[in-house]
């Protein structure tokens, strides 16, 4: 059995025990989480999706947060001596999946 979650404007295709990397959300380490899937297929191959979901829901703990690989900003303007340089560190949450 697996579902399809959206958290973060991005859609991760879990299982049970999976351990995932998802934009940073709210609460504490050892925090239990709940998502809604978008599409739950179970072990018979059973795709369920939209209002068929009804209250299905995906149970997840929070197991740490951390800052991504650091990436680099940098915009120039040719000929005019402009340029900017930046940097950016996403915050991600670890989640391990319990249930669906």
């Amino acid at each position: 059995m697996y579902a399809v979650i959206a958290t973060g404007g991005k859609q991760y295709r879990v299982e049970p025990g999976q351990e995932v990397l998802v934009e940073r959300l709210a609460g504490d380490i050892g925090s239990s989480v709940s998502l809604t899937p978008v599409l739950v297929v179970d072990d018979e191959g059973a795709v369920t999706t939209g209002t068929d979901i009804g209250d299905r829901e995906v149970t997840a703990t929070i197991t740490g947060h951390d800052l991504a690989k650091r990436i680099r900003v940098f915009t120039y303007k040719n000929k005019s001596r402009q340029h900017k340089r930046r940097g950016h560190r996403q915050q991600r949450t670890t989640i391990r999946i319990e249930g669906i």
